[in-house]
């Protein structure tokens, strides 16, 4: 994984998943520096030391204020506990279900805990974010965030698609990937991730999709969990998803197709 910045106020902990047959999934985290530090998502498992080597390269433990969980899947919770333990500061930032389905694995005392709504907003000292449910997503707990002071829309896994190499998934811009791969990518990932779309009524999915365009004045800065940073990209990244109602469900390989793809592995000699 890398860190790098996006923003003055804005690091990107960049990490990627490769998905057989899919592509290099981008895995982001975000730490805002805000004046009381927030830190959107905590990274995959399998890569906790090193995602908390980077955290705290740019942010000391006691400093962090704030751990917005955008939502309770494993490929966003990788080092929740162990930056709890470290930053006897931070709290965390979730809703009411998020602490349910988190609950069931770790003990998280309530006094570290601060429930927020999609609609409501959180004091960071010198800007404010907002809460907001995304168009797509794939968990109930979710909620991205606004930055009310920059623009930065954080959209948890809405706009992301698996992309060719490692290298585009933890690049600097997604302007550097083609849009004849990005696109359909990004329509791929809107029938995996959020399967229910295909049966959602088209009229309340396309007024979701206005509403977050006109709270966020065309997206000037897009950063989704599982897409590189997308900048002055908004109203592009709001058409390719508006017909996401219409695209073929996606089907994955059933079990012929698993063996038919074990007998074509070669293993490596030891």
């Amino acid at each position: 994984m890398r860190c790098h910045q996006v923003t003055d106020a804005t690091t990107v902990l960049a990490d990627s998943d490769e998905i057989p047959g899919l592509g290099h999934l981008p895995v982001n985290s975000f730490l805002i520096r805000a004046a009381e530090p927030l830190l959107v998502d905590t990274g995959l498992p399998r890569s906790r030391d090193e995602f908390l080597w980077h955290l705290w390269s740019v942010c000391d433990p006691d400093d962090l204020r704030w751990v917005w969980l955008t939502h309770p899947d494993r490929d966003h919770t990788g080092s929740l506990m162990q930056i709890l333990d470290a930053a006897p500061r931070a709290r965390l930032v979730t809703t009411f279900l998020g602490l349910g389905i988190l609950s069931l694995e770790h003990t998280i005392p309530p006094e570290r805990v601060f429930l927020l709504n999609p609609g409501q907003t959180l004091d960071l000292g010198d800007r404010t974010v907002r809460a907001f449910r995304p168009p797509l997503y794939d968990s109930p707990a979710t909620t991205g965030l606004i930055d009310q002071r920059t623009g930065a829309c954080f959209s948890s896994d809405c706009f992301g698609g698996p992309l060719a190499s490692l290298e585009l998934a933890q690049g600097d811009d997604v302007a550097d990937v083609d849009p004849s791969d990005l696109h359909p990518a990004q329509r791929l990932w809107a029938t995996v991730d959020s399967p229910w779309v295909s049966d959602v009524d088209r009229g309340r999915y396309a007024a979701s999709v206005r509403e977050l365009d006109a709270a966020t004045a065309g997206l000037p800065l897009v950063l989704s969990t599982h897409l590189p940073p997308a900048r002055n990209r908004g109203d592009q990244l709001l058409s390719v998803l508006a017909d996401a109602p219409d695209l073929p469900p996606f089907v994955g390989p059933d079990q012929a197709a698993l063996e038919a793809m074990l007998a074509g592995y070669a293993p490596t000699p030891a």
